[in-house]
């Protein structure tokens, strides 16, 4: 009874949040100063909200160990008509693992948005967007059918628009969130599509009913297998756009825009994660057809490689963590395309905190740097302008590193585990799909360990340029600014030569800067510090206050040793509530001795795609720190080197910097074509069916204005216009008189 009254209370789980959002939105609303003056009691209740929804949490799972059972709790929705739906609650093992990993990602999110919008009008509203947010994630994942999780799966969308679009003042950022929310149209409209197509062959929109059913007449051969393959493909057109598939990835390097503590959600935990969850829960369905299940492992090949391309050469600190998500989420999507859902959904909780991690890392690294380099995201997310920033904020550094060096899949840090797992299934699945699972790996590891060393290691780079932003001696017309020009004539002849030499020094820098690969032989010299008479002293980033740093060190945590969690799965044989099997068998020598060969097996196993990810780490090393390379074409004629290696790696450079040429594809041969299609529909609209309209209301006019002046009331004028047609009438009959009758 007490399991079953514990069961019954995870409805508080999405609810609590849902309960302090709505709060926190009304009173911001309807009470706009006391809000902001109580705008850290706001955000406390969203974070004492989300911390009685992860005890919750755990506490059903800590029953859930003991039962194994899977329950339902339902309510009528539609009770009395020909269409009865329920709504509810869906409590198994996926589940409960779910709604952890999202509320322990979100606490220390919230935890560091605390710190990191402190200074921004619109905290309060931020935080009510975050905890919605989240509610709307738990909701999906608690749905024990699909109309409950479309509802749930269209609020993470519409909560990924306001938060993506969070200033939206910027152009950039509206122009962001538009085009994910138009991009996440197109795969919920397949969704859309594909729920009423399963509901068509099964009858049902109950999950285990409907994966039953489907099962059933799949394999007696009662469903049209083209259609049944058609609908799960329209199903899967949902998390191709969620999760950020090729092609319907366009949107999540945009989607940067937003405040960075979104992210770390939505990269870790919420918007890329429901469409995993998604093929998670359905799963049954699409195994059944193998060529759905061979369409999804290569959407997810395709995606895994091209978001690591993609990534090579990325400036953007954030754009470059998102398309490591791409690519990451590629990963996932071929596990489940080759069967392999449990490892897809164990990468997708190790990547989750390893990824929450470096985006959180990524904003202390961004909060800092505003104060010296200003608040344009072309400079303070701009990777060339960092550099050795390990020795200002050591403890961003440390955790950053960890985050990188699980992304690269080093033992014994959690990702190694899931991806070592996913590269293993790919390779006895299909050669072509185990040789890409294991060149991406060796990507991963070379972009990832690159945006580290450029970001944390070296000099620090941006007082080299700063210092050619302004000359504070002078009146503000003398200034000479990176971006412009400066009105040099005015300026006494030695300041003149001065300002000359510092403007050669500033383009140097800056075309080093906008490099998507910095040139070693220029990295290799010491720029000298260029002093003024003003004194003005240098600016150095500074470690992130206590609320940006306690979230790192929280998220390092399952970072390190998340991976541990899955060692027994294979051996147990049961999918994810394998902690506690874990913690108790420990306990014991025998057991113990066990889970060490255990490990030794997966090490040794594992000595291929670990060479792969340490030959890549050490490239990019060597790339950044030694060798005798360059990416940029300028500086590669001005040295005199045209070779075929620097040939190909300007065209990888191009590549990644133009986004692999995807977003002009689709501006040119959609954007443009809808575009030109809508101005031809306006102009038909305007000209063709207004026109039509408007004519014959004209014409109403006219002759209603004519007939007013014909009909003036006078009976003079109707009685000779009477004798005038009579007379016309007579002439008429004279003048062609009737026959007679025959």
């Amino acid at each position: 009874m007490a399991v079953e009254l514990s069961s019954k209370s995870a409805y508080m789980i999405p609810l609590c949040p849902l309960v302090a959002s709505c709060l926190t939105g009304s009173f911001s609303f309807f009470f706009p100063k006391a809000t902001r003056s109580l705008r850290r009691l706001c955000a406390a209740s969203n974070i004492f909200s989300l911390v009685i929804a992860m005890f919750i949490s755990f506490v059903l799972v800590w029953k859930q160990a003991s039962t194994h059972s899977i329950q339902q709790y339902l309510w009528a929705w539609i009770p009395k008509s020909g269409f009865r739906l329920k709504i509810g609650l869906l409590i198994d093992p996926l589940t409960l693992v779910m709604s952890i990993l999202v509320t322990t990602v979100g606490i220390p999110v919230m935890v560091y948005s605390d710190s990191y919008m402190c200074h921004d009008q619109g905290y309060a509203r931020f935080y009510a967007y975050l905890s919605l947010f989240t509610a709307s994630m738990l909701g999906l994942v608690f749905s024990p059918n699909m109309i409950q999780i479309y509802v749930f799966w269209e609020l993470v969308g519409m909560c990924s628009y306001l938060l993506i679009g969070f200033w939206f003042a910027r152009s950039s950022a509206a122009n962001a969130c538009q085009k994910a929310f138009v991009t996440n149209r197109i795969g919920d409209f397949g969704l859309l599509l594909g729920l009423l197509g399963i509901y068509w062959i099964t009858g049902s929109f109950d999950i285990y009913e409907l994966c039953d059913r489907f099962l059933e007449l799949t394999s007696n051969g009662a469903a049209n297998p083209t259609f049944a393959s058609t609908v799960a493909l329209l199903l899967f057109l949902g998390p191709v756009a969620k999760s950020a598939q090729f092609p319907l990835h366009v949107w999540l390097p945009d989607a940067m825009e937003g405040p960075t503590p979104i992210s770390a959600l939505i990269h870790a935990a919420t918007m890329v994660a429901a469409g995993i969850f998604l093929l998670a829960r359905i799963f049954k369905l699409f195994s059944t057809l193998p060529t759905v299940m061979s369409t999804i492992s290569w959407v997810g090949g395709v995606t895994t490689l091209s978001g690591a391309t993609l990534a090579f050469a990325q400036k953007d600190l954030k754009k470059g963590l998102a398309y490591s998500t791409m690519s990451q989420l590629g990963y996932m999507v071929l596990a489940s395309g080759i069967g392999a859902s449990q490892s897809a959904l164990f990468h997708l909780i190790t990547h989750a905190y390893s990824k929450a991690l470096s985006s959180s890392g990524s904003g202390s690294v961004i909060h800092s740097m505003e104060k010296v380099v200003g608040y344009s995201p072309d400079k303070s997310q701009n990777i060339f302008f960092m550099g050795g920033l390990r020795k200002y904020m050591p403890i961003t550094g440390i955790t950053f590193l960890l985050g990188t060096l699980s992304l690269c899949g080093l033992p014994p840090l959690a990702c190694f585990w899931s991806k070592d797992q996913i590269i293993t299934e790919s390779w006895s699945n299909s050669p072509y799909l185990g040789l890409i699972a294991s060149g991406t790996a060796g990507l991963t590891s070379f972009y990832t360990f690159r945006i580290y060393l450029l970001t944390f290691e070296g000099d620090f780079r941006a007082n080299q340029i700063n210092y050619m932003e302004s000359y504070t001696s002078y009146p503000p017309e003398y200034v000479i600014h990176s971006w412009g020009g400066g009105q040099l004539d005015l300026l006494p002849k030695q300041t003149r030569n001065n300002f000359t030499s510092l403007d050669k020094k500033r383009e140097e820098l800056l075309e080093i800067a906008n490099l998507g690969t910095v040139p070693i032989s220029k990295r290799g010299r010491s720029y000298e510090t260029i002093q003024f008479s003003s004194g003005r002293n240098l600016l150095y980033p500074q470690e992130s206050n206590l609320c940006m740093v306690l979230p790192l060190i929280i998220l390092a945590i399952p970072t390190l040793f998340g991976g541990l969690i899955e060692i027994n799965s294979v051996q147990k044989g049961y999918g994810l509530n394998l902690l506690l099997d874990w913690l108790i068998s420990i306990l014991s020598l025998p057991e113990l001795h066990k889970h060490f060969e255990k490990l030794m097996e997966i090490l040794i196993s594992s000595i291929p795609s670990l060479s792969v990810s340490l030959i890549g780490l050490s490239i990019s090393l060597k790339v950044y720190g030694h060798l005798d390379k360059i990416f940029d074409t300028k500086v590669n004629e001005k040295l005199g080197g045209r070779d075929v290696e620097n040939v190909f790696l300007v065209y990888v450079r191009n590549w990644s910097l133009n986004r692999g040429y995807i977003d002009y594809f689709y501006k040119i041969y959609f954007v443009r074509s809808v575009t030109s299609i809508s101005k031809l529909i306006s102009h038909l609209d305007q000209w063709i069916i207004d026109g039509f309209i408007n004519g014959a209301g004209a014409s109403n006019l006219f002759g209603g204005e004519s007939i007013r002046h014909a009909k003036s009331g006078r009976i003079s004028q109707y009685l000779f216009g009477l004798a005038v047609g009579t007379v016309v009438l007579l002439q008429l009959v004279v003048d062609f008189p009737i026959p007679p009758l025959p």
